[in-house]
């Protein structure tokens, strides 16, 4: 051992993680965990003069401060919004005994993410009688509009 401080380890203070700090911009939602999670708006940033972070909340009400090295301050994910199919096949796995179906995740940023939409047979047969009932009712309405 090199006697050296090694600051993975939780009981030498360090943070686990892979991620490095978050420094938020002006108009960043962040997340204070030193305020139990509230969630703000940046409104103002560390610099001479203002050493600490202003947030405020969304809706508007009483600015607080958060640390100017963003400690307490973590991101705010941006919601999904729905999910829609992609154009592949899919599959199912005999071994796990579940189908999959990959997807896209729309975010309310704008953002989009791949993702699966993992069923397990009993989900598979529910969803195939819903998705029957709407192919029916969608011929129904087809043939009504002729």
């Amino acid at each position: 051992m090199t006697g050296r401080p090694t600051p993975h380890l939780p009981s030498q203070g360090g943070e686990l993680g892979t991620t490095g700090p978050f420094y938020p911009r002006l108009g960043d939602l962040a997340r204070d965990t030193a305020k139990d999670g509230r969630i703000g708006v940046v409104v103002t940033l560390p610099r001479v003069g203002a050493s600490t972070y202003h947030l405020r909340p969304p809706g508007g009400g009483d600015e607080w401060s958060a640390p100017a090295d963003g400690t307490t301050l973590r991101p705010v994910p941006a919601q999904a919004t729905h999910v829609t199919p992609l154009r592949r096949d899919a599959v199912y796995d005999q071994r796990a005994q579940q189908g999959a179906l990959p997807v896209l995740v729309h975010y309310d940023d704008g953002g989009t993410a791949e993702s699966l939409l993992v069923l397990t047979p009993d989900q598979v047969e529910l969803y195939a009688i819903q998705f029957e009932r709407l192919i029916s009712e969608r011929e129904q309405g087809q043939g009504n509009a002729a």
